[in-house]
């Protein structure tokens, strides 16, 4: 934990007066969709336990099942983001990556194919859902090397790149 704070405070000491700024709130956002996250899968798990012993898990019913994995896709929307908020604060990357922004997005859309019923859905709603979800990941995979080049050119990269890789 000391060897962090060191590294934090040398990288905080050589930014702008904006950038500094940029990486107080980047750290207060992570504290608070840390929250989010905790309170969220504390909902999910209350969720889950009161089905078990309420009986209310059945295959018969879809709906549970919907209304589960969609409260599970949330949790790993706020993951996601979450990951992307410590990128900035632990590598003094910039607030905005677009491929991660792609991915969170995609993530929304793919949970909204999980908790809408298809068969009473507009066929409209259900081809603009695929469209985007093609075009979105059209645009991820375009932007697959986005975040391994700067990983190749910082040394430091490959020490923390093998501890948790991205797709």
């Amino acid at each position: 934990m000391s060897n962090w704070k060191l590294n934090l405070t040398k990288s905080f000491s050589g930014l702008s007066l904006y950038e500094r700024f940029e990486q107080v709130i980047a750290f207060i956002l992570t504290v608070l969709v840390a929250v989010e996250i905790v309170v969220a899968t504390w909902n999910l798990s209350t969720t889950i336990w009161r089905l078990v012993l309420e009986g209310g898990i059945e295959p018969s019913k879809p709906e549970v099942f919907q209304r589960i994995f969609g409260m599970m896709m949330i949790v790993l929307i706020a993951l996601e983001f979450n990951h992307s908020l410590l990128s900035v604060v632990e590598r003094g990357r910039h607030i905005v990556q677009v491929r991660t922004v792609v991915l969170i997005a995609l993530l929304a859309v793919l949970r909204k194919f999980i908790i809408i019923e298809i068969g009473e859905a507009e066929a409209t709603l259900l081809i603009s859902l695929a469209a985007s979800v093609l075009a979105l990941g059209v645009v991820y995979w375009a932007l697959r090397g986005q975040d391994r080049a700067p990983a190749a050119s910082d040394p430091q990269a490959g020490s923390r790149g093998k501890s948790r890789e991205r797709p």
